[in-house]
């Protein structure tokens, strides 16, 4: 049985103060969807730029790291590396 691998990925808003955190298999693809207003959440923010991204998790793995990412420690630690 071949897992899939995914993606964890933080995506920052050009225009506006808005953090997107995601997790994908096909993170190319997910980042065009985003950017071309496919993805109703993310719409109304974009253009977007990839800010952070974590590679080759297996689906539960990526899910954990998302939830820490969205939590209020998470999304601190991410704003901290983001270039002033």
């Amino acid at each position: 049985m071949n897992a899939a691998i995914y993606t964890v990925y933080a995506i920052r808003s050009v225009n506006r103060n808005y953090i997107y955190i995601g997790l994908t298999s096909d993170l190319e693809a997910r980042l065009h969807r985003h950017n071309s207003g496919y993805e109703r959440t993310t719409k109304p923010y974009s253009p977007f730029v990839l800010i952070y991204k974590e590679d080759g998790l297996h689906r539960k793995e990526a899910r954990i790291r998302e939830k820490y990412w969205k939590t209020t420690c998470g999304r601190k630690k991410l704003k901290s590396m983001l270039p002033c």
